[in-house]
């Protein structure tokens, strides 16, 4: 059984951390709330529970003694294979929702089927996870410096808080102690996932069950402004949206035509949506073919879409890209439109559009949170050798 984090330690404390210099504060004019400004260069959060650390189910330097190159190590080989493959990013970013949204970030995901058990690598909305090899790699350099240490749930956690800093999006801290889950939970992630399709009472109340707000969860999504999303998720926007014949009345006309261009109709575009099951949107359909930004070479019946846009804007706007496409009524997938469907999202869409380093502040929380969701530490977990392997009980 999971472990939850205790309700006291939900308040924190920002240490903000500049190679250059910091703005004093910054307003936003949005429900008249005033929010604390961060540092305009090299963004560096550190959130620390107000409560004793010793009181902490997690700890700053849980791995400190039994392997204190452990973060040096993930940091290095994943440094490395992001200059080949800048595509990890949004592939790890992704994996680490899919892992932490089903009972808890314990690498579950990582898990094979066996004799035993089935692995939620099988439910459909997990099908195109990408970087299980990369975490797989990272694991064995670990596994070579500190045998048994460093858990599979760690490890993803810092290669996911690696790739956003690589991504162009902010760094930040996490406590680490995360211990790995014996069991698998193929249903939940096949129930419980998000869909491309999903509409925003649907998105939300599933975030929702989780703890997390409505500004938390728009927050989180600003990670589609990297990676790549196929035809198939979004297809029937363009062609015959809800069963109509027709595209999306929603859709930027322009962008219609420019996602037509790069999504010729197909017969799958003439049925209705697919059902829900079949995709994750809250966590990209991302694909590790980076350098396509058209139509994909792999796969032309079923092409892609660069979320970046050619990087529009430059690292800078990691985030903040996306939520300006919302205001223009360029969502690519229909769960990402939905965010402008109600006051209170469109609100926060607005500010962060508008607002980049206040997206980055709350994007930092929002994943630090995700996180350290429902952890297993202490004895309630193990430590596998083989991410894909459960260890044998003793």
């Amino acid at each position: 059984m999971n472990f939850f984090i205790s309700a006291s330690l939900a308040f924190f404390v920002l240490s903000i951390y500049t190679a250059h210099y910091i703005v004093e504060l910054h307003k936003t004019t949005k429900d008249s709330a005033e929010r604390d400004f961060v540092s305009k260069t090299s963004l560096y959060v550190s959130i620390e529970e107000e409560e004793d650390v010793s009181y902490s189910p997690l700890q700053q330097d849980y791995y400190r003694d039994s392997c204190p190159s452990a973060e040096r190590i993930i940091r290095k080989a994943l440094k490395e294979i992001y200059k080949a493959r800048p595509s990890i990013a949004p592939s790890l970013i992704r994996l680490l929702f899919h892992d932490c949204f089903i009972e808890g970030c314990d690498a579950s995901v990582l898990v094979d089927a066996d004799e035993s058990q089935t692995s939620e690598k099988e439910a459909p909305p997990n099908l195109s996870l990408k970087g299980l090899d990369v975490i797989a790699f990272i694991k064995s350099e670990l596994e070579n410096t500190c045998p048994g240490v460093v858990s599979c749930a760690d490890t993803l956690a810092l290669a996911t808080k690696e790739a956003v800093s690589l991504a162009g999006g902010p760094k930040y801290s996490l406590r680490i102690g995360r211990k790995d889950s014996l069991v698998t939970f193929k249903d939940i992630a096949q129930r419980e996932l998000p869909s491309p399709h999903a509409t925003l009472s649907e998105i939300l109340a599933r975030f929702a069950s989780r703890g997390f707000s409505p500004q938390e969860t728009v927050s989180l999504l600003g990670a589609h402004s990297i990676g790549i999303t196929h035809c198939t998720f979004f297809q029937d926007r363009l062609y015959n949206f809800s069963g109509t014949g027709k595209p999306d009345p929603e859709l930027n006309t322009g962008f219609l035509q420019e996602l037509k261009s790069k999504c010729p109709f197909s017969a799958s575009a003439s049925s209705p949506s697919p059902c829900p099951d079949t995709a994750s949107a809250p966590s990209l359909p991302a694909s590790d073919y980076h350098t396509n930004y058209g139509l994909s070479s792999e796969n032309q019946i079923d092409g892609t879409i660069d979320l970046s846009f050619n990087n529009e804007g430059g690292y800078l706007n990691f985030g903040s890209r996306y939520y300006r496409r919302l205001l223009q009524n360029k969502g690519v997938m229909f769960s990402d439109q939905q965010l402008m469907a109600s006051e209170e999202t469109e609100t926060w869409v607005r500010a962060y559009a508008s607002d980049p380093l206040l997206f980055q502040r709350d994007f930092i929380k929002s994943m630090v949170k995700l996180s350290s969701y429902h952890v297993l530490t202490g004895p309630l977990g193990q430590v596998r050798t083989n991410c894909s392997k459960v260890l044998p009980l003793n």
